[in-house]
């Protein structure tokens, strides 16, 4: 069972590429597309995919942070939660938990007509949640409809309920891999706030369409664990990131990658041999301590620099490779 559906969720990701465009996976760094592997490597080779997320732009029109996220040199996007459509107005979310699988196939189209590729869209609902089982259900079914390879959740921060996340995930792991999508849980505070006990949770499930998104931000942030040595217990499951960096000094903040105090090099490190092809979707992007930008052309300048930054740990860890 399992088996056939691997072949179909490969069969999608192999569309999904041809999709993108087979020049582009070729010239891997140029798309935003970064292999840690040479030709002479063909196995165990991760494909890291860097995105940006929309949510950075949240205070600005959906259309302002798919443009401003282009315009900073990302080929992919995740969709985050909610935008402001105009000054002052109220939060409109990216796709309603209740919208028909068409809608999230629009606007897949919408970003694939400028030039992104959506790998991953918020569920927005936690796994434990009255209606939890009912929106995850239809997330997956909007995202197979969209060609988004990925449906993000995540627990409560004051803890989650073991014994119902498995039986939901359960439940949901043949729904995701008929729609050729993964279900991927992230830290998030309390008794699921690593990721570890995240990937307790996924091994017991033991289905192949629920797997690992790792937050090395939140991990820091919440529970003030070293992400280091936790992803290392969990790097076998772990599918995406969800990138955040952290500091502790000389104010507890999260922040953009780089500008805190995680190691991306040994975070990215623990899954480079992989074989997978990973996102790493920039959740924050924001500098630190100075107030965020108040004009959208601010937050594409530091858009451009996480890619950067991230362009440049990969194909640091690739020069390094033994």
């Amino acid at each position: 069972m399992h088996a056939a559906a691997d072949i179909k969720i490969a069969r999608r990701s192999l569309l999904r590429l041809a999709a993108g465009g087979i020049a582009g996976t070729i010239a891997g760094g140029l798309r935003g597309e970064l292999s840690f592997a040479g030709a002479d490597e063909p196995l165990g080779r991760t494909r890291f995919q860097l995105a940006c997320m929309t949510l950075p732009y949240s205070q600005f029109p959906l259309q302002r942070a798919l443009s401003g996220i282009r315009s900073a040199g990302y080929e992919y996007v995740a969709w985050g939660t909610s935008h402001r459509e105009t000054a002052g107005g109220p939060r409109v979310p990216v796709l309603p938990a209740d919208a028909p699988p068409r809608t999230a196939k629009d606007l897949a189209t919408r970003c694939r007509d400028l030039g992104l590729e959506p790998l991953m869209m918020f569920s927005t609902i936690y796994p434990e949640a009255e209606r939890g089982l009912e929106v995850l259900t239809h997330r997956l079914r909007q995202a197979g409809a969209a060609g988004v390879g990925q449906v993000l959740t995540f627990g409560h921060t004051q803890g989650g309920n073991r014994k119902l996340w498995i039986d939901r995930f359960k439940r949901l792991g043949p729904i995701a891999r008929e729609e050729g999508v993964l279900l991927v849980v992230k830290q998030h505070g309390g008794d699921t706030g690593t990721g570890e006990a995240c990937a307790e949770i996924v091994r017991e499930v033991d289905d192949p369409g629920v797997r690992v998104n790792y937050d090395a931000g939140n991990v820091m942030d919440y529970l003030d664990i070293d992400p280091l040595p936790d992803i290392k217990q969990c790097a076998d499951v772990v599918h995406s990131f969800c990138i955040k960096d952290h500091r502790n000094w000389p104010q507890d903040q999260d922040c953009g990658p780089g500008f805190g105090e995680i190691d991306h090099y040994r975070l990215l490190h623990a899954v480079a041999r992989t074989g997978r092809t990973i996102p790493l979707c920039c959740e924050n992007i924001f500098a630190p301590l100075v107030p965020r930008p108040r004009e959208p052309a601010g937050v594409d300048l530091l858009a451009r620099r996480a890619r950067e930054f991230l362009s440049t740990v990969v194909a640091g860890l690739e020069a390094a490779k033994p």
